[in-house]
């Protein structure tokens, strides 16, 4: 994966989740804001699936297990729609936070993907 990416996605998914996470816990319910900063995150990641598609016909093949690295992939593509159909649903400051910790976990997701697909150490 191109590393520059993979940075730009870390950081996008640890600011939206700090955002969120400091939001929630200043008593805030969900907004257009939070919502929106997950959802950047998740078309990062329809991204990201483009070019995992993509590299192997150029020759850039993942240098650890194309399974472990699908399933990362999948789960961070879920994790950030379902939280935000829960925060809509529940409509709390609570719900905020759990906005702002998916998106922490889709970063250590990303990271690790990006491991899987350029670095393995033995």
């Amino acid at each position: 994966m191109i590393e520059w990416f993979t940075w730009v996605q870390v950081g996008v998914a640890v600011a939206a989740g700090l955002l969120c996470v400091v939001l929630g816990l200043a008593g805030r319910v969900p907004s257009d804001l939070t919502i929106g900063a997950l959802a950047l995150v998740e078309v990062l990641l329809v991204a990201q699936v483009v070019v995992a598609l993509a590299a192997p016909a150029f020759g850039n093949e993942p240098t650890g297990s194309a399974l472990e690295f699908g399933v990362y992939l999948v789960g961070a593509l879920l994790l950030p729609p379902a939280a935000a159909f829960w925060a809509l649903l529940e409509r709390n400051r609570w719900s905020t936070v759990v906005l702002g910790v998916a998106a922490l976990a889709v970063a250590v997701m990303v990271y690790r993907m990006h491991q899987i697909w350029t670095v393995q150490l033995a």
